[in-house]
């Protein structure tokens, strides 16, 4: 069998048929890898953003700054979507040996990763519209986020599988991969 037919083969697999179970990985796992993908997402959008700053010379006015979040969002989306389908895995969740599934696929359709991303907005979403609403300052809106942050995490609890809301919504699962064996183990078994 070709390698193509091998892949073609492969992708019309149910997820179960090419992986063995996998954990759910802790809710603790999940969150410090949130926080490194926190600084990721920051170089992600730095080249965008300094293209935009160039062009719109910098300015502050209400228009601009909804471009900027604008752009943030639609950035990240395609990032996010990009991974999440080509392989199941940003670099942080790589690093971290975590991979969004959705079972009986053997990759995340592109709608089902478009789905997760804006569900996954319900981590900050409800303290962006709280600080909206009631002219947060800048500390007042930090803690907002950090409390929304903070429930959203809690609703790993909610179910004996200890997914997210946004996955359990979004019909994805997060799973935690294996350790690679090591190099010298490897090369004794060859």
């Amino acid at each position: 069998m070709s390698k193509n037919a091998a892949r073609a083969n492969a992708a019309n697999q149910p997820a179960a048929a090419i992986l063995p179970a996998q954990p759910t990985p802790t809710v603790k796992r999940r969150l410090i890898s949130m926080v490194y993908e926190l600084l990721l997402a920051f170089a992600v959008l730095f080249l965008p953003f300094l293209i935009f700053e160039i062009v719109s010379g910098a300015s502050h006015t209400p228009v601009a700054e909804h471009m900027r979040q604008m752009l943030a969002f639609l950035v990240l989306g395609v990032y996010f979507i990009h991974q999440w389908v080509r392989e199941g895995q940003t670099l942080a969740m790589r690093t971290w040996r975590i991979k969004v599934v959705l079972p009986g696929h053997a990759h995340v359709p592109p709608k089902i990763a478009a789905l997760r991303y804006l569900l996954s907005w319900g981590w900050v979403l409800p303290a962006l519209v709280v600080d909206y609403a009631f002219g947060l300052s800048r500390w007042q809106a930090l803690n907002a986020i950090g409390a929304g942050i903070l429930v959203w995490s809690l609703t790993a609890f909610l179910g004996k599988d200890r997914q997210f809301l946004h996955d359990r919504l979004a019909g994805t699962r997060l799973v935690q991969l294996p350790k690679p064996e090591k190099k010298a183990k490897a090369a004794k078994a060859a």
